[in-house]
C-alpha cells in the first residue's frame, strides 16, 4: 500500500492539485472529529473505555495541524498485532491493566486530490495496576504514528471520512513493571494499524 501511495505521489507531482482549489479563500480552515476505533468499546472482554477527539487547522488548502486527544484503558501488549489470535489468548494479556491520557499533535499534507500523508507524535502519561485494581507505578511512552490514506468529502466538503493504514513506533518507553514487561518482551514496539477518522469542517 505505501508503495502504491508513493508510486501516485510520483505520478501526480507534474500535475499536482490541491485537494481545494489554490484561489478559493473559502474553503473551510477548522474541523472537528473523532474515530470509528470507537466501536471497539462494544467489547465486553477486554473494553478500551476508548476517547478520542480530534481538532484542526487548515493552514492551506494541502497542509493542515491537528491536535489529539485520547484516553484508553488496556490490558494486553501494546505490540501485539492489530487482529492477532492472541488477543484475549490466557496468559497473553497483562497481570492487570494500564490508564493511558494521550495528548498528540500532527501534521497532514494532501498530495493529490484526496491522497494524504499524516505524521503524529503522541505523548502517553501511563498509569499501571494489577489485578486487583491497585495502582503500580506510573510510565510515560513516546508514540510516533505514520499515515498513508484518502479523504472522502460529503455534504458540500462539510463532513469528511478518511481511512488510512498506519505504523504506530514508540522510541520512548519508561517506567514499565516488570510483571508488564515479561508479557510484552515477545512483541515488537511497533504495529501496523487502521485509521478511520471522521470529522465536520468549519
Amino acid at each position: 500500500m505505501l508503495w502504491i501511495g508513493l508510486a501516485l505521489q510520483l505520478a501526480g507531482l507534474p500535475q499536482v492539485k490541491a485537494q481545494h482549489a489554490g484561489q478559493d479563500s473559502t474553503y473551510k480552515k477548522w474541523f472537528v472529529g473523532s474515530t470509528l476505533l470507537l466501536f471497539g468499546n462494544l467489547d465486553k472482554t477486554n473494553n478500551p473505555e476508548y476517547i478520542q477527539l480530534n481538532a484542526g487547522y487548515r493552514i492551506t488548502p494541502r497542509d493542515v495541524v491537528q491536535v489529539r486527544f485520547k484516553r484508553s484503558v488496556y490490558a494486553w501488549p501494546i505490540g501485539l498485532p492489530f487482529g492477532s489470535p492472541s488477543f484475549d489468548k490466557a496468559g497473553e494479556n497483562y497481570p492487570g491493566h494500564a490508564r493511558i491520557l494521550a495528548p498528540q499533535i500532527g501534521y497532514q499534507r494532501f498530495w493529490w486530490k484526496g491522497i494524504y500523508t499524516s505524521v503524529y507524535v503522541l505523548n502517553a502519561f501511563e498509569k499501571y495496576m494489577d489485578e486487583n485494581n491497585k495502582k503500580i507505578g506510573n510510565g510515560f511512552t513516546l508514540y510516533t504514528d505514520f499515515y498513508l490514506g484518502y479523504q472522502f468529502k460529503f455534504f458540500k466538503d462539510r463532513f469528511f471520512f478518511e481511512p488510512a493504514i498506519g505504523i504506530s513506533y514508540w522510541p520512548i518507553r519508561s517506567n514499565v513493571p516488570e510483571s508488564f514487561k515479561a508479557v510484552e518482551k515477545k512483541w515488537p514496539n511497533y504495529f501496523v494499524q487502521p485509521g478511520l477518522d471522521f470529522g465536520f469542517k468549519f
